[in-house]
């Protein structure tokens, strides 16, 4: 049994950013020590989508999946810091985010039944 979780998250108006911003996330161009930690996280699948500067993240987990603990293993990953440090080049907060917020959980408000 999987999980979904959305967020959104923008990158900041600029052309040339949002195009390098790209070129990291095309198939096989995201760096193999982040695909590796996104998978050891219980992240099944993960989807961005883009439209204009703002982005949607897509995440199907299984029931390994703890958020607070991806965070404490993000944040004790060098290489993860690094690739965090270095795509916040790339984006900005949302308007309602917290100072050094980035990806905010999205609310779910309507399923087809």
């Amino acid at each position: 049994m999987t999980k979904r979780y959305c967020y959104a998250c923008d990158l900041k108006d600029d052309s040339k950013l949002i195009a390098e911003y790209k070129a990291y996330h095309a198939e096989g161009k995201a760096w193999p020590e982040i695909t590796k930690s996104i998978k050891n996280a219980g992240i099944v699948d993960m989807q961005i989508y883009l439209t204009g500067n703002r982005m949607f993240m897509i995440m199907e987990v299984n029931e390994t999946f703890n958020p607070i603990r991806k965070a404490e293993m993000d944040a004790n990953n060098p290489k993860v810091q690094e690739w965090e440090d270095l795509m916040w080049d790339y984006q900005q907060e949302l308007p309602w985010a917290e100072k050094g917020e980035k990806w905010i959980p999205l609310d779910k408000i309507f399923q087809l039944k």
